[in-house]
Formats: C-alpha cells, sequence, structure tokens
C-alpha cells in the first residue's frame, strides 16, 4: 500500500541525504524543499523514482522546445523559466522517491546523470536557435550560449569523472552537515554556478539586453570556476597518484571535500 502524502512527507524528513558542501544557495534552501514535496507526492500515488526521472526529462524538455519555438517574449520567458524549475525540482524528487521506496539502484542513477548531460547541453544550444531567430539581438550574441554550451558539458563531465576516480582511490567526497556561517558563505558563492538560478533568469527574456547580461554573469562565472576546480581536482588526483606509487595509503577511505 502506498503512504499518504502526509505519511511520505513526514518519513522524507528524516530521509535527507547529507548536503555536499559545493552545493549553492538555491539547489540547497529551495529546490530540495520542493523536491521533497513532489517526492512525497509521487510516493502516495505509486511513481517509481525513474518515472519521476522521466517527468523530469520531459517538463525540462518542454521547456527547452518553447524556448527555441516560441518567439522570445515576457510570457515565452515566464513559461521557459517554469518548466526548467519544476524539471529541477523534479530532479531533486526522484532520489528522494529511491530512498523512500528502498529502491535506489545503479540503474536509476545512470538514467539521472544521462537526462542531466542532456539538459546541460541542449538548454544553451536551444538558447542559441532562439537568438538566432530572434531580430532583437545581433546574430553574434549567438557565440554566448555556445561557449556555455562547452563549459557546462565539460564542467558536468569533470565532475563525474572525477568523483569516479575518487572512488577508484577509495576515496569519498565528504558532506558538510555544519549549518555555521561558513556553510552559507560558500552556499552564496557558488549561485552563478546554480542551475536553479539559470532556470529563474529566463523570467528576464523578455526584456531581452537585461537577461543576455546576467546569462553572460553566469556563463563567466561558470567558467572561471571550471577552471579554479579543473586544477584543484587535478592536484587532488595527482596527490592521490603519489600516495599509491608511494604505497602508504590508507586501508580506509579518505574523505575529501565535494
Amino acid at each position: 500500500m502506498n503512504p499518504t502524502y502526509g505519511q511520505a512527507l513526514a518519513q522524507l524528513r528524516g530521509a535527507q541525504k547529507a548536503v555536499a558542501r559545493s552545493a549553492p544557495a538555491y539547489s540547497r534552501f529551495v529546490n530540495r524543499r520542493w523536491g521533497r514535496y513532489l517526492a512525497a507526492g509521487a510516493a502516495s500515488r505509486g511513481l517509481s523514482p525513474d518515472a519521476v526521472t522521466g517527468i523530469s526529462a520531459l517538463c525540462t524538455a518542454a521547456g527547452i522546445a518553447v524556448l527555441t519555438l516560441v518567439p522570445i517574449s515576457v510570457g515565452s520567458g515566464v513559461a521557459v523559466a517554469f518548466l526548467l524549475a519544476l524539471g529541477y525540482a523534479f530532479d531533486s524528487a526522484d532520489g528522494q522517491v529511491a530512498r523512500l521506496q528502498g529502491r535506489s539502484s545503479t540503474a536509476g542513477e545512470w538514467l539521472d546523470h544521462v537526462v542531466d548531460a542532456a539538459k546541460s547541453v541542449l538548454l544553451p544550444l536551444g538558447l542559441g536557435v532562439a537568438l538566432w531567430r530572434s531580430d532583437e539581438v545581433d546574430d553574434r550574441w549567438v557565440v554566448l550560449p555556445l561557449v556555455s554550451t562547452v563549459v557546462t558539458s565539460v564542467l558536468f563531465f569533470a565532475m563525474i569523472l572525477t568523483e569516479q576516480l575518487r572512488r577508484v582511490h577509495g576515496v569519498r567526497s565528504k558532506a558538510d552537515t555544519d549549518p555555521g556561517s561558513r556553510s552559507w558563505v560558500r552556499a552564496l558563492l557558488v549561485v552563478p554556478m546554480d542551475y536553479g538560478v539559470l532556470c529563474w533568469s529566463f523570467v528576464l527574456l523578455g526584456v531581452l539586453p537585461v537577461f543576455l547580461g546576467v546569462y553572460a554573469v553566469i556563463t563567466a562565472a561558470s567558467g572561471l570556476f571550471l577552471l579554479l576546480a579543473a586544477a584543484k581536482w587535478y592536484r587532488e588526483l595527482a596527490a592521490l597518484d603519489a600516495v599509491r606509487a608511494a604505497g602508504t595509503g590508507s586501508s580506509s577511505p579518505e574523505q575529501v571535500p565535494a
């Protein structure tokens, strides 16, 4: 028997996984909560985690379709923002449903990552098509979402690969459950890289010069983060190689910041 919405919500409050130290503010404090409400509704209706992932993909695809096919306006921008944000909330919900139902799986994790990889490329490409179709801006602005496509795809791949290589060395990421000021500062500093902020930035799409300015800042901040993170990850992995080569690795898994 499926739990009621209230029962599922109560169980989910006690089944939250630790928050990664790198989690930005919107994802951490807003999207996770919205995902919990959606997860409770999905669980009360007996939906599987993969079904929730599918709903997330459909919402995101609908948002990208509106962006690509509908002429740029205030209304289309609001619709795109809402659909993308809803898809992101369902993206948070699928893992919570899996934990609630005890149905976490490698296949489900794979599906979730594939959907994330697809949207990280398709969203900026969709924006590029929208700008190319618009008469409001110079065609040279199409370069901006192309740069964003490169940054987001490389960053996504680098994050996933780094995590997998850490596991090869027996290292697991360390989640930060400290609610102190340092955690809040870190969450706020990485806001420009927050996918949720990117989603809601499309509310400004109808005021195209303003939107492009915001989007340029997000892209530049993400590019800077990629450069800094890539250097950090390379040094970290090189240090793990050195430890293994020296034969002084610990027998128990280490923990490193996310």
